[in-house]
């Protein structure tokens, strides 16, 4: 067992929001393991349960899930209580969703996976003030590259669709064996 982490109070509560059961029980035992309260949610619906008979002061919410997504849940928690830190996780990230998530209230954006460890790292430097991403230093922003865009515009398609790559290039108006080729490339940068 870990000892918990003298820079966060031992008595502070996180809810889990994941549709991943695996990746949240996993979650919530380093958290505990850490000395912190924690809730779970598989969906949107089940977090705002939670939240409304105690809000937490920390949550940890994945972009992509059935139904309402987790930005849906970060605009609705920060209804529920504005003080409530709020971190994203997504195996999808783009750089529109996390200004998105950034300007509906959320104090960082982490990929996934991410562990225990990371998640209270980027907790710490959201609490500070350190910037998370570009998205929240409050500078001047690039615009992503049109081979950027287009590859993150791919890659959500392909995630709307559960990775069916017939559907994504359907939806997206591409021949399959296109997209199977794009999909080969590495990111832009």
């Amino acid at each position: 067992m870990t000892d918990p982490d003298p820079s966060l109070d031992a008595t502070r509560s996180i809810l889990l929001v994941d549709d991943d059961a695996v990746f949240r029980d996993r979650l919530a035992r380093a958290f505990r393991d850490r000395g912190l309260e924690v809730r779970t949610a598989a969906n949107v619906d089940e977090a705002l349960i939670l939240a409304g008979d105690e809000s937490p002061e920390l949550a940890v919410v994945d972009l992509r899930m059935p139904g309402r997504s987790g930005l849906d849940a970060v605009r609705e928690l920060k209804s529920v209580d504005p003080t409530t830190q709020i971190l994203v996780l997504t195996g999808y990230g783009s750089i529109s969703t996390t200004v998105d998530a950034m300007r509906l209230g959320a104090t960082g954006y982490l990929p996934k996976p991410a562990d225990a460890d990371e998640i209270l790292d980027a907790f710490r430097r959201g609490a500070t003030g350190e910037p998370e991403s570009a998205a929240d230093d409050g500078g001047d922003h690039e615009a992503p590259s049109l081979a950027r865009a287009e590859w993150e515009h791919i890659h959500r398609v392909l995630s709307d669709c559960t990775g069916n790559i017939s559907e994504a290039a359907r939806r997206l108006g591409i021949h399959r064996r296109s997209l199977q080729r794009k999909l080969q490339k590495l990111a832009p940068e």
